[in-house]
């Protein structure tokens, strides 16, 4: 090789093949994009984007629906994932079963055996913890149970050698303009700063940076009350019906990426990179 010769650019990863398992935090359920597949960018999106741009033969598939439950995401998503023989795959299961006030540790027990079949597999597993929800309205009430299922997830992780996004010690998220206004979802701030961390986690570069969200404009105590009555009335009011009904917000709903395929961000037509 002559001096002049310049080394081969190495990958920023050695991923080829992506499938995000998950409800509708890995769905981008308060991340609204209409040029996304399915309606919805999310966290998901963003990472996938971003492991892209350095690769040139990369593939995506994202099988998570809203309203999943851990047995349900067991039973419909595993098995489709480990058909496309993904060289990563990414989960984020049980918290609907969390907020349903399911014992943690059986939860964590049978996410256990999911998350050791992807292992099994040979690919990258990264597994989300859930994220202190101290201060936010009705999931607050769960916060010990979702402590004692992130302490477990921590043995999961190390029992099959998967990697941990720790969305609890993501402080961020604490921030209100982190979340949707139904309280229940990340907003498109949210879902960006989440994939910033999954990257980190995954230890690969990126161009992604926090986002400069405007404070909040301080309000009354009027104004405050008014808007938990309208968020009562439009989000609240309807969750809690459907937990009465057994009925899920997923139902008849189909996962928006059901096979792999390429890559582009929001309102970038194929070709155009």
């Amino acid at each position: 090789m002559s001096e002049n010769a310049t080394d081969p650019i190495q990958p920023a990863h050695p991923w080829t093949r992506y499938v995000a398992v998950g409800d509708s935090f890995t769905e981008g359920i308060g991340d609204p994009e209409p040029s996304a597949q399915g309606g919805n960018r999310g966290w998901a999106d963003r990472l996938a984007e971003e492991l892209a741009r350095t690769s040139s033969d990369f593939a995506y598939a994202n099988l998570a629906i809203r309203g999943r439950l851990l047995d349900q995401i067991i039973a419909e998503q595993i098995d489709p994932a480990l058909e496309l023989k993904p060289d990563l795959v990414t989960i984020s299961a049980g918290g609907n079963d969390i907020i349903r006030r399911a014992d943690p540790d059986a939860v964590a027990a049978r996410l256990d055996g999911a998350i050791g079949r992807l292992a099994d597999s040979g690919a990258t597993v990264l597994l989300f913890t859930g994220p202190d929800i101290r201060d936010t309205p009705v999931l607050g009430a769960i916060r010990g149970r979702v402590a004692i299922f992130n302490e477990n997830l921590h043995t999961v992780a190390k029992r099959h050698d998967a990697v941990i996004a720790d969305m609890w010690s993501l402080r961020e998220l604490v921030q209100p303009q982190m979340w949707a206004p139904d309280r229940l979802h990340f907003s498109a701030l949210g879902h960006h700063t989440i994939a910033m961390m999954a990257l980190d986690a995954l230890n690969v570069p990126h161009d992604l940076h926090p986002m400069q969200a405007s404070p909040l404009p301080s309000r009354t105590w009027r104004q405050a009350r008014s808007e938990d009555l309208v968020w009562a009335r439009e989000y609240l009011a309807p969750w809690v019906l459907r937990r009465i009904r057994r009925v899920s917000s997923g139902d008849h709903i189909s996962a928006k990426r059901p096979v792999p395929g390429p890559v582009f961000g929001p309102g970038m037509p194929p070709g155009s990179e």
